[in-house]
């Protein structure tokens, strides 16, 4: 276990190899689950500002179903969380003629029309972030990629020798800030030399 600040990481986040394998598992994060996507609260006011701007990113499908529910919802498990089809995928996800699944919100982002590029937890998975139950400042960061699901990427990550903290670079530093992300990374360097 590795302690920066107030955050628990497990020491799978820099032992454990991983990158995704869009073209094997064809983002299926954003459909198998038990709820929609995790927000954080300052995420509801993003989702709130984009939405018109995403709907034509967005299946009728998706749209019906943000219409019926909210653009998010209460999961008594997972807190604030997007909304999904039937308990199935996103309501923000899209598939493409492929297959692959497409977050309306990123690619929005991508296309320059957005200032968010979807949510955090999202961005981050597999790693998987909660709160303490005893201190609610305490936060554990665990990696828990789906077995079936993200067997893809764990071997594509061993074959390119990519550890997860690396391969999350971007979302790790979004979420906790460059310094917590150098720390990290030297925790790391100082457990390669052992």
């Amino acid at each position: 276990m590795i302690i920066i600040d107030n955050k628990l990481i497990s020491d799978e986040v820099i032992e454990e190899q991983f990158v995704c394998d869009l073209a094997k598992c064809k983002g299926g994060c954003c459909e198998d689950g038990d709820a929609g996507a995790p927000l954080e609260n300052w995420e509801k006011k993003e989702v709130e500002k984009y939405y018109e701007t995403v709907k034509p990113y967005m299946t009728q499908d998706g749209i019906d179903e943000v219409e019926r529910t909210g653009k998010f919802e209460y999961d008594r498990e997972f807190g604030w969380v997007t909304p999904t089809i039937k308990s199935g995928i996103c309501a923000y996800g899209k598939k493409d003629k492929t297959g692959l699944i497409i977050c309306g919100f990123e690619q929005a982002y991508n296309d320059g029309k957005i200032g968010w590029k979807k949510p955090v937890s999202c961005h981050l998975f597999p790693i998987k972030i909660s709160k303490s139950k005893v201190d609610p400042n305490m936060e554990y960061v665990n990696y828990e990629p789906r077995e079936d699901l993200c067997a893809a990427a764990c071997s594509l990550g061993r074959k390119l020798k990519m550890p997860v903290y690396i391969f999350l670079k971007e979302p790790l530093i979004r979420k906790y800030g460059e310094e917590f992300y150098e720390a990290l990374e030297a925790v790391a360097e100082h457990a390669k030399k052992k």
